[in-house]
């Protein structure tokens, strides 16, 4: 039997925080700013930088296909790489929240969530005394296939669990496992400060695509044949955690809490977001026919 709803309050800032930094792909400076919103707003970013300011929900229909990362669009207006911040503040259940940004591309930062738990943990939490009510997986669905692949069951707390396997092809990353239960507490100290990570070959080719030239080895784990270049490891297994993270970020796109076990290996963003609509969708058809 499926975990009964734990039904809590909604949760948002008790005051604006901000985190400024550089874009990954584009190199542009953004400064982003977390403000404070009412119940029922949801996660909403808001491009500031435009002449009529544009606000995008952080939804899984307003997803966009794009390479190593995850995008949002509202009538061909985007932002990109949302997927760190979205991460730090459903792993830390803050349910509304607008996002300020003034440029399209989120700042890579140091490749993890830790700066955004750190200005959210520093703005502070508080209740708005409305009720969240998350989405309770009841069956197993799997996605994907032999290679790649995620799959969602019931929960086995009233909460998200993950299960990752990483296996990179990659002598110095190689074969990587995690089970978590994610929980404020755990997050913080077990996912936040996990980073981006990818293989030197793959560094050298985006840079010569033009892409990622702002950012240089001490931005992110770059991966040698003898381990990360010019960087130490947080934790001997920080890709798996990484992924994780990723994972509760893209997973936010539901837009409610998930009670529900997720199993993945070899995931990315697009499988990530599958797994997150076809959880809405269940969802829907089920409130529909209640």
């Amino acid at each position: 039997m499926p975990f009964a709803p734990v039904i809590r309050s909604q949760q948002t800032l008790r005051r604006p925080a901000v985190v400024s930094g550089v874009g990954y792909w584009g190199g542009r400076a953004n400064r982003v700013e977390l403000r404070p919103a009412a119940a029922g707003t949801g996660v909403v970013f808001v491009r500031d930088d435009l002449p009529v300011p544009v606000r995008i929900p952080a939804l899984v229909e307003n997803r966009v296909d794009a390479v190593a990362r995850t995008n949002l669009a509202v009538a061909g207006v985007t932002v990109q790489m949302v997927e760190h911040v979205l991460s730090a503040l459903a792993g830390l259940a803050v349910d509304c929240c607008e996002i300020h940004v003034t440029a399209e591309e989120l700042p890579g930062l140091d490749g993890s969530s830790h700066a955004y738990v750190d200005a959210i943990d520093a703005a502070g939490i508080e209740s708005l005394g409305a009720p969240v009510v998350p989405i309770v997986v009841d069956r197993t669905v799997r996605l994907g296939d032999e290679l790649s692949w995620v799959e969602v069951s019931p929960p086995r707390f009233a909460g998200l669990a993950i299960e990752y396997e990483l296996d990179y092809c990659h002598a110095a990353i190689g074969r990587q496992q995690l089970k978590l239960d994610v929980t404020p507490g755990s997050y913080r100290e077990q996912l936040a400060a996990a980073r981006t990570f990818l293989a030197v070959e793959e560094a050298e080719r985006l840079q010569a695509a033009g892409l990622g030239l702002a950012v240089g080895h001490r931005d992110l784990l770059v991966f040698g044949d003898d381990g990360p270049i010019g960087n130490t490891l947080r934790w001997p297994d920080e890709c798996v955690r990484h992924k994780m993270l990723d994972l509760v970020g893209d997973l936010a796109l539901a837009g409610q809490p998930l009670h529900a076990t997720v199993r993945a290996s070899r995931s990315g963003h697009r499988l990530n977001a599958a797994a997150a609509a076809r959880m809405v969708a269940e969802y829907r058809d089920a409130v529909a026919v209640s």
